[in-house]
């Protein structure tokens, strides 16, 4: 009996310093999030020539109006082109496609991913172009989306991020989606930049300099997440990805649990992989060259996701204080460890606090919140769920929403 508490204790010390460093790591930056980056100056003007690709899977429902909003930018006409990317699109689609002022390349692979859809496109159109801006096949720019990114590359920057908003929040589902987004933005894109730390991607609404990310695709091989890949080679090479929070893309979110699985599942399969493939790395890039981007985006790979984590430590900290009330003589919860597992409540929950926008401070996003339990119960499935996610392409279904809100 002994052994067992003993085994118990272990257990429990463990997965608190997992939980507690992860409640530090998003408190720092979560706090670091509510002061302002402080950008570059100009180094240069003028127009950069943008190719705005637009990679889609089998996204009919939606491909038509996301090449006709992309084309309303205010830039130079003859300083961007639009170019989808089609892979399994309807005959009917193609048709439409072509006759607006776009470029159509059709691609067809075996295994299809998004890493090999835009690798053949820039091997199609050449290198006439300083800036490739990528752009999911569900989403909305505005008008002003490519100015402004234009003025980060009159900065110097090589890698841009833009700030990726919800473009729908028309259910339970769809609203934790946006509220989920919304608290990666705060905490891995602002709150990174403000501490001058490189900002995270998130695989749509971002930018890179056209012949270093045509050279860099080349060599990322990813089936999902090939964001996650880009960002640590970005870092590995110690080339800073700035971060744009007043230049808006609106992004279609998940709206039902089906889709929530589906998309977590891919994403924590790619986490999974990266930390496998970087881990080692990330610590010698750290210790030999001072490298502390590349570490800080090795171990966001270590970190729970940010609804595992909220529901971990929820449940942890009822229990240890169901325990300790019940009587630490019985359940031998003493008042340090109680203590210990509230201080890392108040940290997650406080991190969430700053990250949340006010915006989402309203009854519907209450009543979405109710719905927690079951998204914790999906991703918790997903978590134990993800071995061979990697293996193919998991699609995401778009289409119930086509206007900007």
């Amino acid at each position: 009996m002994e052994v067992v508490v003993l085994l118990i204790k272990i257990i429990e010390a463990i997965i608190f310093v997992y939980l507690g460093i992860a409640s530090v790591y998003f408190f720092i930056y979560a706090f670091a999030g509510i002061f302002p980056i402080r950008h570059k100056k100009e180094i240069k003007d003028g127009f950069n020539k943008f190719a705005i690709l637009i990679p889609g899977y089998k996204e009919d429902t939606v491909i038509i109006d996301v090449a006709k909003d992309a084309l309303l930018q205010d830039y130079p006409k003859d300083k961007f082109e639009v170019v989808v990317i089609a892979d399994s699109f309807k005959e009917s689609t193609l048709e439409e496609l072509k006759k607006l002022s776009i470029t159509l390349i059709e691609v067809s692979f075996e295994k299809s991913t998004k890493a090999k859809a835009l690798t053949r496109a820039m091997d199609v159109l050449g290198d006439e172009y300083d800036v490739a801006l990528i752009l999911d096949a569900d989403n909305l720019i505005e008008k002003d989306f490519t100015s402004k990114m234009n003025l980060a590359f009159n900065r110097g920057y090589k890698a841009v991020q833009g700030h990726r908003i919800a473009k729908n929040t028309n259910t339970a589902f769809a609203i934790l989606d946006a509220v989920s987004e919304e608290v990666n933005n705060h905490i891995f894109r602002k709150g990174h930049r403000v501490l001058n730390m490189s900002c995270g991607l998130i695989g749509s609404g971002m930018a890179f300099d056209y012949k270093f990310f045509k050279t860099t695709m080349n060599n990322v091989f990813a089936v999902g997440g090939f964001d996650k890949e880009l960002e640590l080679k970005l870092s590995r090479e110690k080339i800073m990805v700035e971060y744009l929070p007043h230049a808006y893309c609106l992004d279609e979110k998940v709206q039902d649990s089906g889709n929530f699985s589906n998309q977590r599942r891919r994403w924590l399969s790619a986490q999974v992989i990266y930390l496998r493939r970087y881990f080692f790395s990330g610590i010698y890039h750290l210790l030999a060259k001072g490298n502390l981007v590349f570490f800080d985006k090795m171990f966001q790979m270590l970190q729970p996701p940010r609804i595992l984590l909220l529901g971990f430590v929820t449940l942890l900290t009822l229990v240890h204080g169901i325990f300790f009330i019940l009587g630490e003589s019985l359940f031998n919860t003493p008042f340090i460890t109680f203590f210990n597992w509230l201080v890392v409540f108040c940290l997650v929950y406080f991190s969430f606090m700053l990250a949340v926008p006010r915006k989402f401070y309203n009854k519907e996003t209450l009543k979405a919140v109710l719905t927690l339990p079951k998204g914790f119960i999906l991703m918790f499935i997903s978590l134990i769920t993800i071995k061979g996610a990697n293996k193919k392409f998991i699609h995401t279904q778009h289409g119930t929403v086509n206007d900007k809100s």
